[in-house]
């Protein structure tokens, strides 16, 4: 088997974070590192266990999810930052974009896009 895709899920709804894990869980590509609920921590995880991907929430306490993709970009140029929100606003992706996120799936599309835009982000 090839090598799996290594994700962090950052996002500060437990319940959420748990569907994204079971979502992944059906899929043998990847594996799901750690789940934090906090920029600052999914920033800290980074540099610990160097994943792939970050599904990073935008809007999270201690540290948004904007800012800690940015260190996460700086500090880890390989890893790719998957930005994940309830908004589709421009505002939202402009600065996603600047970032360095290497893409933006809205939580309502979760579901029908999550897989392939992972795979897309860490060139599969």
């Amino acid at each position: 088997m090839a090598r799996r895709i290594r994700v962090l899920i950052a996002d500060d709804h437990t319940l959420f974070a748990d569907a994204l894990e079971a979502i992944l869980a059906t899929d043998q590509r990847f594996v799901v590192v750690a789940k934090v609920k906090n920029g600052e921590e999914a920033l800290g995880v980074a540099l610990a266990e160097k994943p792939d991907v970050v599904l990073m929430d935008i809007s999270m306490p201690v540290m948004d999810g904007i800012e800690a993709a940015e260190l996460i970009r700086d500090r880890l140029p390989k890893t790719k930052v998957l930005m994940l929100t309830g908004s589709d606003s421009a505002t939202d992706v402009a600065r996603s974009r600047e970032a360095g996120a290497a893409g933006y799936v809205t939580k309502d599309r979760i579901a029908a896009e999550l897989l392939g835009a992972i795979a897309e982000a860490a060139g599969s």
